[in-house]
């Protein structure tokens, strides 16, 4: 049974992205959950790179996608009161963050995050997922699905 929900304007932003493979499951992952997606270049890849396509499966055509060459293009468009930025060094756990079906949420590429001073800028507004001391990290796709369910869970009547 298809689940038939109201439009939610939830976005997930990648700021420079370097693997297709998760930025694909990641737009299959908004269009299952009824989300947009906002990717902020440069990227590690091309826009049309079939490994992209391939791991977003058929799902591409239906996801809510927007693409901005550079951050610079993409900073004015976003509504800075409604930013949730994920890092590591965030100080508060991604389940404190009062999400609003306005909410952009805010992931950096893969091999460094976001900006540093960008984190520094909204630190009031950058949280992180907890994990044992021994991971680094977690990966980008897994990450957006926890934070974006948690999202979801706390703006949406299911």
């Amino acid at each position: 049974m298809k689940n038939e929900r109201c439009h939610i304007r939830l976005k997930v932003v990648l700021v420079e992205p370097e693997i297709p493979q998760n930025t694909g499951n990641i737009g299959r992952l908004c269009v299952a959950a009824g989300a947009s997606l906002v990717i902020v270049g440069p990227t590690g890849f091309i826009i049309n790179d079939k490994r992209l396509k391939r791991s977003g499966m058929d799902y591409w055509k239906y996801l809510d996608f927007t693409f901005y060459p550079t951050f610079e293009e993409a900073w004015p468009n976003f509504d800075k009161e409604n930013l949730f930025l994920f890092s590591p060094s965030g100080k508060k756990i991604y389940t404190q963050g009062n999400y609003s079906k306005e909410s952009l949420l805010v992931f950096g590429k893969e091999s460094t995050g976001l900006d540093k001073m960008l984190l520094k800028e909204f630190e009031n507004k950058t949280y992180f997922i907890p994990m044992r001391k021994e991971a680094r990290s977690l990966n980008l796709a897994n990450s957006v699905a926890i934070v974006l369910y948690e999202a979801l869970r706390q703006t949406e009547k299911w």
